[in-house]
């Protein structure tokens, strides 16, 4: 059985090998929330969060100094959000980086104010180390780093090959392995740093399970889910260093969440089965998976949680998926490193693209209709995350990824 590691109970002899595991489920409280009777949805999105005190600056190697000598007493997780103007914040500067889906990238699509890029992640109790593009490529030097989810995971993928390639002093040796249009037909998509021979994959799987059709008698086709299949493209990365797992966004879409005549596990299509013991189900499936064909001495395992507010009068109760996932977790055989950063997001609201979607022209009255507030801008808090995850592989220092 596997136990929950959170950082701050980090034990290097124990966890020496664990496979990195970050499961994003924030887009589903969003909409529920969105309906509730607290101040508007668009005013909370572009509120400015509780603010610490500005950051005092500590060099790179004090704060990794810092780090793993507090590490043991402090929940990295457990902040607040401080406004930080010094050198390298933010990680890359708004459009500078040419990997950008257009939907992530606000500032292209006109988003003027700037305050939501100047805020960094304040723990109590301890210091993170800076990100460092440089030391991260080293760490990952020969690796592949796989990304495994849907368009949030997505979200965190490009803000990480967008940090490191900022650490290059010739940008030109990070290229697309792989084209857009394979992302779209494929679900496949990578990226190799040269330098380094490092790949920074991501793998359209939004469910983690199958995605299905049956016949139905009046001889058309019609979807359904396959609680008990993996999906086809997980066995094409078990041999990867670093798995970064996503799943959530899309149980929330209404023909999941209704449940009718959707969820499937061998021949038998359920009439009704609640979204709560379908995305249970599908996690047993994967967490089967994983014990079963993940290299637990090769590959590192962590599993992090997240959901998008400005202050704690509105933040949201500790959300159903997290309590799912924490059970199933307890079951599994493969070491498991738990990374929360539920509440963190939870506060930033103000970094949803909101109206900055898609660029601002004529339509622009009828645009303001579609708001995203489920992705994030980039930079932005996605940046923090894999501040995060950098300390994180800072922790395994002692021992091979």
């Amino acid at each position: 059985m596997a136990s929950i590691t959170p950082l701050k109970n980090f034990s290097r002899s124990r966890n020496a090998h664990a496979l990195f595991i970050l499961l994003l489920t924030l887009a589903l409280f969003f909409f529920f929330s969105s309906s509730d009777t607290s101040p508007s949805v668009h005013s909370r999105l572009h509120a400015a969060p509780i603010l610490a005190p500005r950051l005092a600056s500590m060099n790179a190697a004090d704060a990794t100094l810092s780090f793993r000598d507090n590490i043991t007493s402090c929940d990295i997780f457990d902040g607040e959000w401080a406004v930080d103007d010094s050198s390298p914040y933010p990680l890359y500067q708004p459009g500078s980086c040419p990997f950008l889906d257009d939907s992530f990238n606000c500032f292209k699509n006109g988003r003027q104010d700037s305050d939501y890029i100047r805020l960094r992640w304040k723990p109590h109790g301890c210091h993170i180390p800076r990100f460092d593009g440089r030391v991260m490529l080293e760490r990952l030097r020969g690796k592949r780093v796989v990304f495994v989810g849907d368009s949030l995971n997505r979200n965190m993928w490009e803000s990480l090959v967008c940090a490191l390639r900022e650490a290059l002093a010739d940008k030109s040796r990070v290229v697309e392995v792989s084209g857009r249009r394979k992302l779209r037909t494929r679900g496949f998509f990578s990226f190799l740093f040269r330098d380094y021979q490092c790949s920074i994959d991501f793998i359209k799987s939004p469910f983690l399970v199958q995605e299905w059709k049956i016949s139905t008698k009046a001889g058309t086709r019609r979807e359904t889910l396959r609680l008990d299949m993996i999906q086809g493209s997980l066995n094409k990365y078990n041999d990867a260093d670093i798995i970064i797992y996503n799943t959530g966004h899309w149980w929330t879409h209404h023909k999941t969440y209704r449940g009718n005549n959707y969820f499937q596990e061998g021949n038998k299509v359920y009439s009704r089965l609640e979204v709560e013991d379908a995305y249970s189900r599908a996690l047993r499936t994967w967490s089967h998976w994983v014990d079963s064909n993940i290299n637990a001495s090769r590959t590192k395992v962590c599993s992090s949680e997240v959901k998008p507010i400005t202050n704690d009068t509105f933040l949201a109760e500790y959300p159903w998926m997290m309590s799912v996932l924490e059970t199933v977790i307890e079951e599994m055989k493969t070491p498991v490193f738990y990374l929360n950063i539920t509440k963190m997001t939870d506060y930033r609201k103000d970094g949803h693209p909101s109206i900055f979607r898609q660029a601002q022209g004529g339509q622009q009255l009828k645009q303001r209709m579609l708001q995203d507030c489920s992705h994030w801008c980039l930079p932005g808090v996605p940046d923090s995350w894999n501040e995060l995850l950098y300390a994180t592989l800072l922790m395994f220092q002692d021992s091979p990824i």
